[in-house]
C-alpha cells in the first residue's frame, strides 16, 4: 500500500481551469458555454471540499466573499418601496414583487442579478476550492494554465498568420475574433496575465531557452492583437517580472541583459503600433466614464443590480452619443461595480485591496507567489480600461492566482525549510532539521 496522497482534486480543478480558458472567452450574457463553466465549477469546488484537507481559509478572505455573495442576495430579495424613496430616480425603482408595488428589489434586472449571482459564486467556489489543496498541488495546477494560454496562442497566430481580420463563427455560441476569445482585448489580457508565469518557470525551473521563446511570442502576439493597453501593459509586466523576479534566481546576469535587449526591441515595435492609432476617439472611455459617474452619484446607495449596467447606462446617455452601436460595459470595472452595487461594493473593493496589500510583505519569499501578485496587479490596471473580468476564462484566472496569493501553505512550506541547517560534506550541501546530529 502506497502512503501518497491522491491527486484527484487537483487534476479535477486543473480540468476546470483547462475548460475556462477553452471554451470561457465569450462577453455576452446568456452563454451556454458559461453556464457549463460554473456548474463544472461548483460540483468539483464540491468535490473537493467533501476531502479533507489540512489546509485553512484565511479568516478575513473568507469574510470578504461572504458579505460579496450576501449583497447579490440581497439585491434579489423583496424589501419595501418606501427604502428606495429618495435614493434613486423613478425610472429605476426596481421590479415589482408578484405585482405589488408595495415590494420592489434593488435590483432593475433581477434575471441579470442571479446570472450574475451564480458567475460570482462558481468564480469563489473555485477559488476556495484552490485555497484547500496543499501548496504543492497548487503549483502543479499552473502546467494546465499554461495550457490553456498556449492553445489560445496557437489559436491566435493561426488566425493572424491568415490575415489581420479572422473571425471564426459557429464553433462556439460567440464570435471568435482574438484566440478563443470574442474580444482582442481580453485575449490580450490572458497573454500578459500569463507573462510573469513564464519567467517564473525560466528563472526558478531551469527552462530558461524554451520560457525565452514563449516570452518572446506572447510578445509578438500582443503586437499582433493590437490591443494599446495590451501592449503597454505586456511591456510593463515583462520587465517588472525579471527585475521582481531575479533578484532570487540562480540566472546569470548576461542571460538578464539579453532579455532587456529584446525588451529594448519589442518597445521600438509597440510604440510604433501604438502611434498610428488615436488614444481615445470621442465616442470612447472618457465619455463612458463621465455618464456611469452620473449613474453612480444616483444611485449611489444600493446601486441598480449587478448585471444591470446596460439597462440603466441608457437612461444617462447624452442624446449626442446614442448610435446604432450601444455601450454593453463602462470599461472600468471598478465604476462599473460601484454603479451597480453601489457603496456597499465600493467597500468590498476597498476590502479586497486592503487584504491584496496586506498579503504583498508575505509573498516577497516566494517567487510563484510574487509571479502571482504581479499577474493580479496587471489585470487589476487593466480593468481601468476595460472589463476582463467579465469573461470566464479571466475570471477563473483571476481566481486561481488569487488563491496563489492568500494560500497558507507556502508560507508553513518555507518556514520548514527555515528550520533546516545547510551541512557541508565533502562539497555536498545537505540541509537537516535544526537539533539533529551529523
Amino acid at each position: 500500500m502506497s502512503d501518497r496522497p491522491s491527486e484527484w482534486d487537483k487534476y479535477l480543478l486543473g480540468s476546470v481551469l483547462v475548460i475556462s480558458l477553452l471554451i470561457g472567452g465569450g462577453t455576452a450574457s446568456g452563454l451556454y458555454t458559461d453556464t457549463l463553466i460554473q456548474v463544472v465549477a461548483i460540483i468539483s469546488a464540491a468535490a473537493v471540499f467533501s476531502k479533507n484537507s489540512g489546509q485553512k481559509i484565511p479568516r478575513s478572505v473568507l469574510w470578504v466573499l461572504i458579505f460579496a455573495l450576501a449583497l447579490a442576495v440581497l439585491q434579489i430579495v423583496p424589501l419595501p418601496t418606501a427604502i428606495f424613496k429618495g435614493l434613486r430616480p423613478e425610472l429605476l425603482l426596481g421590479d415589482a414583487w408578484i405585482g405589488e408595488s408595495r415590494f420592489r428589489f434593488i435590483s432593475v434586472g433581477v434575471g441579470r442579478t442571479v446570472e450574475s449571482l451564480l458567475y460570482l459564486l462558481a468564480a469563489a467556489a473555485f477559488f476556495l476550492a484552490v485555497l484547500r489543496l496543499r501548496a504543492e498541488q497548487v503549483s502543479a495546477l499552473l502546467p494546465f494554465f499554461l495550457m490553456g494560454v498556449i492553445c489560445n496562442g496557437l489559436a491566435g497566430a493561426i488566425q493572424y498568420s491568415l490575415s489581420d481580420n479572422v473571425a471564426i463563427a459557429g464553433l462556439l455560441p460567440f464570435t471568435i475574433n482574438a484566440g478563443l476569445f470574442a474580444n482582442r482585448n481580453h485575449f490580450a489580457a490572458l497573454l500578459f496575465v500569463s507573462i510573469p508565469f513564464v519567467v517564473y518557470y525560466g528563472l526558478f525551473r531551469g527552462h530558461l531557452l524554451s520560457c525565452s521563446l514563449g516570452l518572446i511570442t506572447l510578445l509578438l502576439l500582443l503586437l499582433a492583437a493590437g490591443s494599446r493597453a495590451g501592449i503597454l501593459i505586456g511591456l510593463a509586466i515583462t520587465v517588472l517580472s525579471i527585475v521582481f523576479l531575479s533578484a532570487r534566481s540562480r540566472v546569470s546576469g548576461l542571460s538578464i541583459l539579453a532579455i532587456f535587449i529584446a525588451l529594448s526591441v519589442y518597445t521600438i515595435g509597440a510604440w510604433t503600433k501604438i502611434d498610428v492609432e488615436a488614444l481615445d476617439p470621442a465616442f470612447g472611455r472618457g465619455e463612458f466614464a463621465r455618464t456611469t459617474i452620473e449613474g453612480i452619484k444616483d444611485n449611489w446607495a444600493t446601486g441598480v443590480g449587478f448585471g444591470n449596467f446596460q439597462q440603466a447606462y441608457q437612461i444617462y446617455e447624452r442624446e449626442g452619443m446614442i448610435f446604432r452601436q450601444y455601450v454593453n460595459h463602462a470599461h472600468n470595472e471598478y465604476l462599473e461595480i460601484a454603479f451597480e452595487g453601489g457603496v456597499p461594493a465600493t467597500l468590498l473593493i476597498g476590502a479586497y485591496f486592503v487584504l491584496l496589500l496586506a498579503a504583498l510583505a508575505r509573498v516577497r519569499r516566494d517567487p510563484l507567489q510574487k509571479a502571482a501578485f504581479l499577474s493580479v496587479s496587471f489585470l487589476l490596471i487593466h480593468s481601468l480600461v476595460d472589463y476582463p473580468l467579465r469573461t470566464e476564462a479571466l475570471a477563473m484566472t483571476f481566481a486561481y492566482t488569487n488563491a496563489i496569493i492568500f494560500h497558507r501553505g507556502f508560507a508553513e512550506r518555507l518556514s520548514r525549510k527555515s528550520e533546516m541547517i545547510e551541512i557541508d560534506h565533502n562539497g555536498d550541501k545537505l540541509f537537516v532539521p535544526i537539533g539533529t546530529s551529523s
